[in-house]
């Protein structure tokens, strides 16, 4: 069964490179990526495994901290992480009920696909 992963509010830049990175490091996932409130509902009613959420997400009117809180509310078999290097940011994200995300500083090295499959896996 493939597992599907939402990068959310990521720039035309950073998403395309994590959707590869992810798509090239976990075998059988599907990722896709949204830059609207529509589609990230719609991402919610199809069931999302995961989705990661950027601090200062393109596309939406709201911060990170406020979508993940909007996606645990609305979509409470969902994971979700929040894509900061800031330790505050990931510290109330784990606070709203998050799992403890990552930060842009791990695209590009093997730790970035380890994190995502073990949120997955979890």
């Amino acid at each position: 069964m493939s597992q599907s992963v939402v990068l959310v509010g990521h720039c035309g830049v950073d998403g395309p490179r994590l959707q590869r990175e992810l798509t090239a490091s976990i075998s059988g996932v599907a990722v896709t990526r949204v830059n609207s409130a529509a589609d990230l509902q719609r991402s919610c009613q199809q069931g999302a495994d995961l989705m990661l959420v950027n601090r200062e997400p393109v596309g939406f009117d709201e911060e990170g901290l406020d979508i993940v809180r909007q996606v645990l509310a609305n979509c409470p078999e969902t994971k979700v992480m929040l894509v900061s290097d800031y330790d505050d940011a990931q510290d109330a994200a784990v606070r709203a009920g998050a799992m403890r995300g990552f930060g842009k500083s791990l695209m590009g090295t093997p730790e970035l696909g380890e994190t995502v499959r073990q949120a997955l896996s979890e």
